[in-house]
């Protein structure tokens, strides 16, 4: 919780924000150090005293907030941070992959189609894009944007690359959460 946060920012002590919400300041020091269960009927005059909403009020503190944890795949040579926590606008995640295995062979996989489309730009290395009957490399510096309904796939070509992608909800659950081919 941030109400403690949020009420130093203030400039607020514990004695005026109890004033400001009604509450003793016992009751809210106790709530702020996690000693006492906040009821939902405290949440509405804590939050409107510091000026916020419910939801930003119950948003947890922690380091969770600032780091951003890799999360890696080595089955699929995938490393990928999530650069959003939440979906932007139209549903849009973006994120930072890291990816070492080669694109595989035409004859060895089979490409992946779904709705809506992909983009990405290659910030270190070279990517290997194969999209339908076309391979395409993609350089440092360079970016691809393709309807995501032609069969594709893509690999780092000649070492490690690593791209900036955004992806749609539909790209996300494909790309991200599947767990089973490599990023497309």
């Amino acid at each position: 919780m941030r109400i403690r946060g949020l009420r130093v920012a203030r400039g607020w002590s514990l004695d005026e924000l109890a004033a400001r919400c009604y509450l003793s300041p016992s009751t809210l020091s106790r709530i702020e150090t996690g000693h006492r269960r906040i009821a939902l009927d405290q949440l509405t005059p804590i939050a409107r005293a510091l000026g916020t909403t419910l939801d930003q009020l119950v948003e947890p503190a922690d380091d969770a907030d600032v780091v951003i944890r890799p999360h890696r795949d080595d089955g699929r040579g995938v490393t990928t941070w999530l650069l959003s926590r939440e979906h932007g606008p139209g549903g849009v995640t973006v994120a930072k992959m890291r990816i070492t295995r080669p694109a595989p062979s035409r004859e060895s996989i089979t490409q992946r189609v779904h709705p809506g489309r992909d983009w990405f730009m290659v910030l270190s290395g070279t990517v290997e894009l194969l999209l339908g009957d076309r391979t395409i490399i993609v350089r440092t510096g360079e970016a691809a944007e393709f309807s995501t309904m032609v069969p594709h796939v893509f690999g780092a070509y000649d070492g490690p690359a690593e791209i900036l992608t955004i992806l749609d909800q539909e790209g996300q659950r494909t790309h991200l959460t599947r767990g089973v081919d490599p990023p497309s």
